[in-house]
């Protein structure tokens, strides 16, 4: 009996210890198989908090890109290094560039047989090479991205040495073809790694032909749950609209809406696409927090300072100034990922970010309404947007009854500011009129001095 019991006792121990250690892994793998940008940025963000809810014993980045934008790498970066979960990263082809700053910040690369990383030398959308203080920032982070990782304890019989787990100055000479490393690469040479030579410098663990051989043969995990993080149709349309370019563009149309309505009677075309890049601008940042209602409220009284500086007060001054102040403050502020009135969580390159693409596109925008303002009708596209025929008299078109034309020489009042158009009453009728003394008050006393294209044209008098 009691050597049943010791039996009893000890399977049962076994069993318990074999349940501890047999518990099945969660692996929760996120796809960057596209440029890195907006889309990417918000794979993670999503991808990491889901990991984070279903307890995830590590996050497996599966990666193939070109690269993309160097902030929004920048921010995968920051993001990756702050976690607690492990981050681990499969190069199924490529981490070139913007992948490979991605790929260095993971606590663990592993790479398919045939692929590569580096060649992170920042370049324009021509690919062309970018000004050195472009490169000299990314070098800098590229360097602090590989020493984030430490050093490794080597102990070779009596002498003790500290390597680092990925050397430095190999992460800048992925960027700076300048960086000499004998035995590595020659001064004129960008850095890129294939596998094997990754895995000779410590700038890879292994390498496996899939996800599933990585997971078994370099891990050594046999019992595991693998959660991929699937991105709806809406992030997809929520990452492009949230793209710097995208934003850029949609403030343009904004401003160049506004810009036609107010040079137009009524209420049109302009307006309406005005309102829908608003709505297009704000949406994706309401909607993921950014923008908060105070916000989107500064941007609006903005737009009515503005409306009341140009329709009700003459000249140019506080309201206008204002008006343009709060635009520019709501635009800016929704990019932001404040709470409230504390700023503590923004970092000053996203404040950098925002500003830039805001200041951008106003003044791209403003710039290319005032040049299509002035080829509508001249050429091109746009010579369809406005009416060329000229409707001669002697053809029997009348602009206007002919007995305007009686009014020449008569005096009157301007019912209305003239800034420079507006309307003047002349014996008890009002008339569209158009100044040729600049800006002229309501109420001033003006004389009718010529008529023409059914239009006529008014002087400050002092008629008695």
């Amino acid at each position: 009996m009691r050597k049943f019991c010791i039996i009893l006792i000890f399977v049962t121990i076994t069993t318990t210890f074999s349940g501890i250690f047999a518990t099945q892994k969660t692996i929760y793998k996120i796809d960057l198989k596209k440029e890195i940008g907006s889309t990417t940025w918000l794979y993670i963000q999503k991808g990491f908090d889901d990991a984070t809810n279903q307890n995830a014993d590590f996050i497996l980045i599966h990666m193939n890109t070109y690269g993309g934008e160097v902030l929004y790498a920048d921010s995968i970066r920051t993001k990756i290094l702050n976690t607690r979960i492990p981050v681990y990263v499969f190069v199924d082809n490529n981490a070139a560039s913007a992948g490979a700053l991605i790929a260095i910040s993971c606590d663990k690369i592993f790479m398919r047989p045939g692929s590569s990383i580096g060649a992170a030398t920042v370049v324009n959308n021509t690919g062309e090479q970018m000004p050195d203080k472009y490169q000299s920032y990314m070098r800098a982070t590229m360097r602090a991205t590989a020493e984030a990782h430490g050093k490794d304890t080597v102990v070779n019989g009596k002498d003790t040495t500290y390597r680092w787990k990925r050397d430095p100055m190999i992460a800048e000479a992925m960027v700076d073809d300048r960086t000499v490393i004998p035995g590595i690469i020659d001064s004129g040479k960008t850095l890129t790694f294939t596998a094997q030579e990754a895995i000779k410098y410590h700038y890879c663990e292994g390498m496996a032909e899939n996800v599933d051989e990585l997971i078994v043969k370099q891990l050594k995990i046999n019992d595991y749950k693998l959660v991929t993080f699937e991105p709806s149709s809406w992030d997809n349309i929520k990452g492009f609209l949230m793209s710097s370019v995208i934003q850029g563009l949609l403030i343009m149309l904004i401003i160049g809406g506004i810009y036609f309505e107010l040079q137009t009677p009524g209420i049109g075309f302009p307006l309406g696409l005005a309102i829908v890049a608003a709505i297009l601008y704000f949406a994706p940042l309401y909607m993921d927090g950014l923008a908060a209602n105070w916000e989107i409220l500064i941007f609006i009284i903005g737009l009515i300072l503005l409306a009341v500086e140009i329709f009700v007060i003459p000249g140019f001054g506080v309201a206008g100034i204002s008006g343009i102040i709060l635009i520019v403050a709501g635009l800016t502020l929704s990019l932001l990922g404040n709470i409230d009135f504390n700023f503590e969580p923004v970092q000053g390159s996203a404040v950098s970010k925002a500003l830039l693409t805001v200041i951008g596109g106003l003044t791209v925008g403003f710039g290319l309404t005032i040049y299509l303002s002035s080829r509508i009708g001249s050429k091109g596209i746009f010579r369809k947007m406005a009416l060329e025929t000229t409707m001669e008299n002697s053809s029997g078109y009348l602009g206007v009854p002919v007995e305007v034309r009686e009014v020449v020489g008569k005096t009157g009042i301007a019912s209305t500011v003239l800034r420079l158009s507006g309307k003047v009453m002349i014996e008890g009728k009002v008339y569209d009129a158009f100044s040729e003394d600049g800006f002229i008050e309501k109420g001033t006393l003006v004389k009718v001095v010529r008529y023409e294209t059914g239009q006529i044209y008014v002087v400050k008098t002092d008629a008695n």
